[in-house]
């Protein structure tokens, strides 16, 4: 075999341990980002990070602005509740959430959210059924 041949096999040998570890890589990053929805009993059981997912209960939000400290709580389908706490500005229409899925983990008797992702009704929903044949707001349509 030519000393060519050689370098190119090294070469091509090279390049595959560099992909293989670039994939390796990737694939262990990837899982440990990787937060999965759990029950409220799960998050305070496994003390990692997780999501949980609720309801906002009405009237429990309590914010210090001067400290950007948030305080709520969040009910599941079964009806237990979750307090959660989260530092940082609170998410604009809050108060109108239907729904709130908090990230982070549950210590001292109560989940520290990380992130907060609020899920508000829509404004583009179906036009009122009784708009009748002339569109919205009951105007004529263009001739």
């Amino acid at each position: 075999m030519t000393d060519a041949r050689r370098q190119r096999r090294l070469w091509y040998a090279i390049g595959g341990v560099l992909v293989v570890a670039f994939l390796a890589y990737g694939a262990t990053s990837f899982k440990s980002n990787l937060t999965p929805y759990v029950s409220f009993a799960e998050a305070m059981r496994s003390g990692a990070k997780v999501q949980v997912a609720g309801g906002l209960v009405p009237g429990s939000t309590a914010y210090v602005e001067e400290g950007q400290h948030l305080r709520f709580g969040i009910e599941d389908d079964e009806g237990h509740t979750l307090t959660v706490l989260y530092e940082g500005t609170k998410p604009g229409n809050f108060e109108e959430a239907t729904q709130v899925v908090a990230v982070g983990r549950y210590t001292d008797g109560s989940f520290h959210a990380e992130q907060l992702l609020v899920k508000c009704p829509s404004k583009y929903q179906g036009v009122p059924s009784d708009a009748g044949e002339h569109g919205p707001k009951g105007g004529s349509s263009p001739a």
